[in-house]
């Protein structure tokens, strides 16, 4: 009588995996100029700018190239938005000092320039549960009836993410690029040990 054999298959459970893309959309920064700025004069002598003392004490200033906002306060302190890279921050900068020099305003120093915030986008590649993240992970906030974004707050960095369903994210609150990077690991790193036991 011949044996019957019995094959068992082992169940196998695919773990999840990430693919990191992350890019820097917006560099924020502050530096000052050491002059004060006539903030009157500059709006009506130069194009693209906006002031509205009445509502904001500071005259907006929209650079061209490399496309960026200036805030420029009278005290010569100013808030730059929109540069994508470093590089572009100095450019923004040069460009406001030479828009002064057009006012007969000399800028002698050489900005100290400090980064306030980078903000990243990208994905994870991989789909979330985000009903099971406002639960399962700590330090997070989801409200789909008011944002279709989960908010964590990413411990021990000062990194703030939001996640979107679809893997898509998008990182606030760091200073340098490699904090970026460094935070976006340890959040799919996280993610995966949640998904994956």
């Amino acid at each position: 009588m011949a044996k019957k054999t019995v094959k068992k298959t082992a169940k196998k459970t695919a773990k999840r995996t990430a693919k990191k893309e992350i890019k820097i959309v917006n560099i924020v920064v502050s530096t000052g100029l050491e002059k004060e700025i006539p903030l009157e004069k500059m709006a009506a002598t130069l194009p693209n700018t906006e002031y509205n003392p009445e509502q904001f004490p500071g005259l907006v200033l929209r650079i061209k190239d490399p496309k960026t906002s200036a805030l420029i306060f009278s005290s010569g302190k100013v808030v730059c938005t929109g540069a994508r890279t470093l590089g572009d921050v100095d450019k923004s900068i040069l460009s406001i000092i030479k828009s002064l020099k057009k006012l007969d305003i000399h800028v002698t120093i050489k900005p100290e320039i400090t980064v306030q915030n980078i903000v990243a986008a990208g994905s994870i590649g991989m789909a979330l549960n985000l009903n099971v993240l406002g639960v399962k992970l700590p330090y997070t906030e989801y409200e789909p009836e008011q944002f279709p974004g989960l908010v964590h707050k990413l411990k021990g960095t000062n990194a703030t993410f939001l996640l979107f369903s679809n893997g898509k994210i998008v990182c606030t609150g760091t200073k340098t690029e490699a904090q970026v990077h460094e935070a976006t690991d340890k959040l799919i790193e996280n993610l995966l040990k949640l998904f994956n036991g």
